[in-house]
């Protein structure tokens, strides 16, 4: 019988399996085809997490971010939001797949001057300018923005649709009424020079309905968090994805390995989706506003939706470039990263963002039989000293299934047991600081991290493909990888597949991009400031 810490630990271990199981680079930048025709509903990632700041470990803050790879450059127009379309975070606490609370985030975009905008006198004639801005602007100074964001967030209980009649916004306790301003983005040091506290200036506490303690929100442009080699992962895998001695990426675990290869010094810390910046939907609520009448486990997911019809406008103004009408449709979805990007095949990329988690049974075989394994093999078996066959063999994938669709007996499984693709977090787990937080998360024993919830800096890419690769199958030594001591825990082996399924299953898979915790915020909203489109 193991002991109580070592429960926790197996079910830790078999956590790891949950979100894994349906990702592999860990993302979902234009995922879908469908979705490339609509970048400002386009969510990115989603981040769910017991609080780390100060004072607020009794919270959970998500993020759900929104409009990939945005160069800081992206001018004059940048990224503003798509004032047609509502975006969501959506919790389930007792475990039916259903949402039982959403926050539903609506903007609105307006012009200067009584929506005329700033003009110039030019030649006798009031002339209005290009820009979003006339000069400087800063704190407290936006006499020379053209254009605003602001949006309002709406609590609502029960089903997301039929639930909006009794529905009640979020009030804003910095400034008063139910409207929140949101920050232009980062143009440039010229135009903003101290950007990082115009937007803290930004972040707004907030009265919850139905909730006795207050919440905060922010929404606004940050820098990219995710790391990954995009570039180089969508090219065929154009690297070798074991991790060797010749890898400074993680010095700490670059443990023998009897593969060659591995990401030379030149490769390591090419983080292409680094260099740009995303739009943010921060949102902080205290814990005891969102467990409801369940065990303390919550599901979450992020959606945009937009109106079913829409027709161009061929005179089109700021106000409109087209008219939309009828019941909203949900076209982007996203809980644990990257499951549409590399699990789901092209046929059903569209049909999976439309879908809501209690359809996810229909779209199983992706995942009981997934292709991503075939394909490292295809791409690397018999390669640079790796054996011919690489993907794991037994079939269906019960390592991947039970993860996928019910969490985990003892830590992530909610009061009720339904098949669903939702991120899961145990809010009963402590927050780890950030300066002690494991990029490794569950792996590391960090029970605070992926994927009990996902944190910033948690390195999603690295301990996926070595789950989908098949190490659930193998003996699991938790802690023993990162701290050389083989007596820290005792291997554990969860029973979903046996070590002979998954030839390279203890292979160290990496993509060769790290994070590191403390180069992130350690307060809310958590991601850093904005890359500037001018740094001079």
């Amino acid at each position: 019988m193991l002991n109580n810490k070592k429960k926790v630990l197996v079910s830790a271990g078999a956590v790891l399996a949950t979100v894994c199981a349906t990702t592999a680079w860990a993302s979902s930048h234009r995922e879908a085809p469908g979705i490339t025709a609509m970048p400002k509903v386009d969510a990115t990632d989603f981040y769910m997490f017991r609080g780390y700041e100060t004072g607020k470990e009794d919270t959970v803050t998500f993020i759900a971010n929104y409009q990939p790879l945005q160069a800081p450059y992206g001018g004059p127009n940048y990224f503003t939001m798509d004032s047609d379309a509502v975006y969501e975070i959506h919790v389930d606490n007792d475990g039916d797949a259903m949402e039982d609370i959403t926050f539903q985030f609506q903007f609105q975009n307006t012009l200067a001057n009584s929506g005329k905008g700033i003009a110039l006198k030019v030649g006798g004639q009031d002339i209005a300018i290009p820009l979003r801005q006339a000069g400087t602007i800063g704190a407290g100074s936006n006499a020379a923005q053209n254009e605003f964001e602001s949006y309002t967030v709406r609590k609502i209980n029960g089903d997301r649709r039929s639930g909006y009649a009794a529905s009640s916004l979020l009030t804003n306790k910095s400034a008063g009424g139910t409207t929140f301003n949101k920050p232009i983005d980062n143009i440039g040091k010229k135009t903003i020079a101290d950007y990082a506290t115009y937007a803290d200036g930004f972040i707004s506490e907030t009265t919850i309905p139905d909730c006795a303690a207050p919440g905060r929100v922010f929404v606004g442009q940050r820098a990219e968090a995710f790391a990954v080699n995009l570039g180089e992962i969508f090219d065929l895998v154009n690297l070798v994805p074991i991790q060797g001695a010749d890898n400074p990426a993680y010095p700490q675990y670059n443990a023998s390995s009897p593969f060659s290869g591995g990401i030379s010094q030149d490769r390591a810390n090419d983080d292409l989706v680094g260099k740009f910046n995303v739009t943010s939907l921060a949102i902080e609520v205290p814990i005891s506003c969102l467990t409801g009448n369940g065990n303390g486990v919550i599901g979450a997911w992020t959606t945009a939706s937009l109106p079913q019809a829409r027709v161009l406008d061929p005179s089109p103004t700021y106000e409109g470039t087209d008219v939309n009408g009828g019941a909203y449709v949900q076209v982007a979805r996203l809980s644990a990263p990257l499951v549409n990007e590399v699990v789901i095949g092209l046929p059903d990329k569209d049909l999976f963002n439309a879908a809501e988690p209690t359809q996810d049974g229909a779209l199983a075989p992706y995942v009981t039989n997934p292709t991503l394994p075939e394909l490292v093999e295809l791409l690397f078996g018999g390669v640079a000293g790796l054996p011919a066959e690489l993907a794991p063999n037994n079939f269906p994938r019960n390592d991947l299934v039970a993860a996928f669709l019910t969490g985990f007996p003892g830590f992530n499984q909610q009061a009720t047991v339904t098949g669903s693709e939702m991120m899961r977090l145990n809010t009963g787990v402590a927050a780890t600081p950030l300066a002690k937080q494991n990029v490794f998360g569950l792996v590391a024993e960090d029970l605070a991290g992926f994927p009990n919830g996902r944190r910033p800096a948690d390195d999603t890419v690295d301990i996926a493909l070595r789950v989908v690769m098949g190490r659930l199958c193998h003996p699991v030594p938790l802690g023993q990888e990162l701290s050389g001591d083989p007596k820290a825990v005792d291997d554990i082996n969860l029973g979903l597949c046996a070590p002979a399924d998954a030839p390279v299953g203890t292979a160290a898979f990496t993509d060769g991009a790290p994070i590191k915790p403390t180069d992130l915020r350690a307060t809310f909203p958590y991601l850093n400031t904005p890359l500037a489109g001018s740094p001079n």
